[in-house]
């Protein structure tokens, strides 16, 4: 397979592995609704280490995938910002912002979203699907990166997305750049992508006779290339198919329409068939590449923000039913919904719409590195569509859309150090989550944690525990040891063929104990534990 290598490739491979853990701060007040971390999110901070703070409870969960990345125009003055530990490529990285007379802007990209991408692959469900808005300027770059990382064999499409009536950025004055291309991968084989449903219920039926109310269909398609059929010429009515062109029927069926009814010609002498509601049905279709209009356009885009918060900082914002267009093809009402390009928040009100339209318990997680526009317009906007938008045209924003998130910033950084210190020490579930996932390599179930009992959770038959508190002198109290007491109430706790891993700063039991009776229980320390996680994960 073709390999892109670009710039840098070399060091940003696993850079990934090597950004430090940050834990997942709640702001309650910058939220709606109750804390929940498992819920709807809005994430201020850089979106690597917003993603690498997911890792822990959401890889494998993400059922959707929708981001919106700098174009690398070279006028959107986007600076790259990862702390990668080589001295070799510090120098041509340090200039910022990146701008169109960089020789090496195709590259700086490609380094910055190389370890994103992998992250976002890790984030990814089996059956889940990734959508990358993107334009001319990267986009054969952005699909060797994907290739690279998804596989070319999990290619799905670049969707043409017809974003406004005239253009910009045109190098000539012949060429009018009007569309971009919205870039699907799948995870594996396990995604489906949706056929389209027109209801029924959805569809007019103009026409009325003595049998009911019905729609028409014309029932010629052009007869050419691998379609060229000679079987499909009869007459229906004493017509022929037009010059080029064939039924769409064989003609068994059309006898038995023409008996019943079920033609007519209109004034132009083309045959019509007549579908009458009382036995019209639900159809599917294929998705076209072209999206429809009714996905909006970026001036659509923009009067919407303008509408609800009353001005706009984006010069090309995505609009929402674009983004749900693409939710729909890949979601189901349960779907977890990431975007670590947040900008407007327009995956947010998606989100949200969706649910209101079909009772759907979809939740979104939005990434927004820049402090100011993650507050006043990325949850601003998910606050204001949330409850209400009274100004606003549509009435679905004007009654509000409901649903809740959690706003989070990134805290502090995991740092080993810190922890053997005491001057860093993480929250339980924030330390849990990061040895549960080490140990299994599964996210932590939120609802399976239980403080009380040391319990994290379980995974394919072993049980992992935690005795920790974030109290330095707790953790240096004889409390917060692994004794043999503790083995045995473990043990007896699950299956008697279940095994149990349990983390503490100190044991007060020997492993041979643990062995002569039988107690299926393993003892990780702590901190030093971290130790061996933080050198796995850098190799």
């Amino acid at each position: 397979m073709t390999e892109l290598n670009f710039k840098g490739k070399e060091f940003v491979y696993n850079h990934h592995l090597s950004v430090p853990f940050h834990p997942l701060e709640p702001q309650p007040d910058r939220g709606i609704g109750e804390v929940a971390l498992d819920g709807s999110l809005i994430i201020q901070g850089d979106n690597l280490k917003a993603l690498k703070a997911l890792i822990p409870t959401h890889a494998g969960r993400v059922n959707c995938v929708y981001i919106d990345p700098p174009y690398n125009t070279g006028n959107e003055k986007w600076c790259y910002n990862d702390k990668v530990n080589s001295p070799m490529i510090k120098e041509w990285f340090s200039e910022n912002p990146v701008d169109f007379d960089d020789g090496l802007r195709h590259d700086k990209w490609c380094a910055m979203m190389w370890p994103r991408l992998r992250l976002l692959h890790e984030l990814l469900a089996e059956d889940g699907v990734i959508f990358v808005s993107i334009d001319d300027n990267e986009h054969h770059h952005l699909r060797m990166l994907m290739d690279d990382i998804f596989g070319s064999e999990n290619f799905l499409a670049s969707f043409l997305w017809r974003k406004k009536g005239t253009s910009t950025n045109v190098r000539s004055a012949s060429i009018s750049a009007i569309a971009d291309y919205q870039v699907s991968y799948r995870k594996s084989s396990q995604a489906v992508i949706k056929q389209r449903i027109t209801p029924k219920d959805a569809r007019r039926y103009p026409y009325k006779d003595g049998e009911g109310n019905y729609r028409t269909e014309i029932i010629e398609k052009r007869n050419d290339g691998a379609y060229q059929r000679n079987s499909m010429q009869y007459q229906i009515l004493g017509h022929p198919p037009r010059k080029g062109r064939r039924w769409q029927i064989g003609e068994k069926t059309a006898r038995e329409l023409e008996k019943r009814n079920r033609f007519i010609v209109d004034e132009r002498g083309i045959i019509k068939r007549k579908i009458y509601n009382f036995e019209d049905k639900d159809t599917k279709s294929a998705n076209p590449t072209y999206l429809p209009e009714s996905c909006g356009s970026s001036d659509s885009a923009n009067k919407l923000l303008v509408s609800i918060l009353g001005s706009n900082e984006f010069e090309n914002p995505k609009p929402p039913e674009l983004v749900k267009h693409l939710i729909e093809l890949a979601g189901d009402e349960n779907a977890i919904i990431l975007d670590s390009f947040a900008g407007s928040g327009a995956t947010a009100q998606a989100v949200l719409a969706l649910n209101k339209e079909d009772g759907g318990n979809r939740k979104f997680i939005l990434v927004e590195c820049e402090k100011d526009y993650a507050d006043t317009i990325t949850a601003e906007r998910a606050r204001r569509v949330i409850r209400g938008v009274p100004e606003a045209r549509d009435e679905s924003l004007r009654e509000g859309l409901g649903g809740s998130f959690t706003y989070c910033a990134l805290g502090p950084p995991v740092e080993l150090d810190a922890i053997l210190t005491g001057k860093a020490l993480p929250a339980y579930d924030q330390l849990g989550a990061l040895l549960f996932r080490t140990a299994t390599n599964r996210p932590l179930d939120p609802a399976a944690l239980d403080r009380d009992s040391n319990y994290l959770g379980e995974a394919e038959g072993r049980h992992i525990w935690l005795i920790y508190r974030d109290d330095l002198d707790w953790l240096k109290s004889p409390e917060a040891a692994f004794t043999l007491s503790f083995a045995r109430r473990i043990a007896g706790s699950k299956p008697p063929d279940a095994r149990h891993l349990a983390f503490a700063p100190a044991r007060f039991v020997s492993q041979e104990l643990l062995t002569e009776e039988r107690l299926p229980v393993e003892f990780a320390p702590l901190p030093f534990a971290l130790y061996r996680i933080e050198l796995t994960g850098r190799q």
